[in-house]
């Protein structure tokens, strides 16, 4: 008889062809959907050909998907020149799932292009991990590689998905398979719902700074609960996304209506297989939270464990430079509405850099109102609902830019918000290592949208509860 299994054991002992797994045995397994961008893409593809020759073919030319996303916004001729690598690529492998920056000319000294006009009309679509599962390509109970670390993101679609390098992920493009060690399963169960003044990003902080930057190492992190359950699909996607932080190898959730919905709206595939956790399932290690008991959470230099409250910050006064809204943590249409919803009729008192996660994102920015409805249903007398999510943010003095990972990971000297000084910047972002926003001695507060939010009115580092009173409504945003 099989034995008892998680969720992420069951995925790798079906795509192994096996009745059961068991942690640390090695399988081979077959991969669903193969993820790469511009920073990687170039590396792998160059791999591949050396490996399987100049003439061979990727192994399912529907199955590689190639989201350019980081260094898109920038003069650097090397940046342009990975575009271009790709663009090649597709066109002689007839690549179907590539999101061209159609608005970049990749020929030497062309300067910084020229954003999209209307996020609507462009192909180009953003964040990678945002894309993904915009575009139909994430799926419950398949396997997902990328070569980015926060390719876990995705498993908050009850997928397994993790990040590889260029070698491994060179050799899926050739043969459709992976060598993978089956990893431990640590459960973090969450009771109750989450409190209006907290996000999913307080949780995954009090999560790592439990256990420690590399406390889940080469371990799957599944996210249980009926608070888990409370929280939009989007910020299960923020839990997952930030895993790695932990050393994680994947995270994820349970697969529910909100899951389902979304996937049935959105797949590029018409079937998917959803699977649960056995009850007597056996895992490395378990905790447990109720979110009552929950305060606001913020990561404080150097790194994703350091963390303290924001209350305790603020009572230090801890002063900071500029604040960060976007990336892939932060920049969910559902975190654009959190902030607004603060920054509403207020002025931010440091620079605040906003940056959609996706060109959707942008788009829903402009059409949603600070209620998550279209505004062209709002009420004339009701300023939220007259207020688009973009014109609120940039009424308060926030500098928005367009859809792209921007300054999360530094990039070059000219990305959007990158800190080139020795700055405090309170940031949404999934990282705060030395250097990991720009210069090697600015301080990164990560923190969620709503505290960067009330921290950019302020200058200091400050608790969201001062600025929310009651639940901040998300209407129809980011749901399918």
């Amino acid at each position: 008889m099989p034995r008892k299994m998680t969720m992420t054991e069951k995925i790798l002992a079906a795509h192994a062809g096996k009745d059961d797994v068991t942690p640390g045995d090695n399988v081979w397994v077959d991969v669903d959907i193969l993820l790469t961008h511009d920073v990687c893409g170039p590396g792998t593809l160059g791999i591949f050909e050396q490996e399987f020759g100049q003439d061979a073919r990727v192994w399912d030319n529907e199955r590689l998907v190639i989201i350019p996303d980081h260094y898109i916004f920038t003069a650097d001729d090397k940046c342009h020149r990975n575009i271009q690598i790709l663009r090649d690529f597709v066109k002689k492998q007839n690549i179907k799932y590539y999101y061209d920056p159609d608005f970049v000319n990749t020929e030497f000294g062309s300067g910084f292009p020229s954003a999209y006009r209307d996020p609507r009309q462009t192909t180009y679509k953003g964040v990678c991990h945002k894309a993904l599962p915009e575009e139909g390509h994430c799926r419950p109970g398949e396997i997902l590689l990328g070569t980015d670390s926060h390719t876990c993101t995705a498993g908050a679609f009850g997928q397994f998905a993790t990040g590889v390098g260029n070698t491994d992920a060179a050799f899926t493009l050739g043969t459709g398979k992976t060598w993978l060690k089956v990893p431990p399963t640590m459960r973090f169960d969450f009771h109750g719902e989450i409190p209006p003044y907290l996000t999913a990003k307080d949780l995954i902080l009090a999560v790592i700074g439990d256990i420690g930057f590399a406390g889940a190492t080469y371990k799957s992190m599944y996210f249980a609960g009926s608070g888990i359950a409370s929280l939009s699909l989007e910020d299960r996607m923020t839990l997952t996304n930030m895993a790695i932080e932990a050393g994680g190898k994947n995270g994820i959730c349970d697969v529910d209506e909100k899951t389902l919905a979304y996937v049935r709206n959105r797949s590029t595939r018409p079937e998917w297989t959803v699977y649960e956790e056995d009850d007597g399932a056996e895992y490395d290690y378990r905790n447990q939270w109720d979110l009552a008991d929950f305060v606001p959470l913020v990561a404080a230099p150097h790194s994703p464990d350091n963390t303290k409250t924001a209350y305790e910050l603020q009572q230090q006064n801890v002063k900071l430079d500029r604040a960060y809204i976007g990336s892939c943590t932060g920049g969910k249409i559902t975190d654009m509405l959190f902030a607004a919803n603060i920054l509403h009729g207020n002025e931010v008192r440091i620079p605040t850099f906003v940056v959609p996660g996706s060109t959707e994102v942008h788009a829903d920015m402009l059409r949603l109102n600070l209620y998550g409805r279209p505004v062209a249903d709002a009420d004339a007398h009701d300023t939220k609902a007259n207020t688009s999510v973009y014109d609120a943010l940039q009424n308060a003095g926030c500098n928005i830019g367009p859809a792209s990972c921007a300054a999360c990971l530094g990039g070059p000297q000219d990305t959007f918000g990158r800190l080139n000084e020795p700055i405090n910047c309170i940031s949404t972002t999934n990282r705060n290592f030395p250097g990991r926003m720009g210069h090697k001695e600015a301080g990164v507060y990560l923190a969620s949208p709503l505290t960067a939010a009330a921290s950019a009115l302020t200058g200091v580092v400050t608790d969201p509860r001062e600025y929310v009173a009651e639940p901040i409504l998300t209407g129809e945003a980011g749901l399918v």
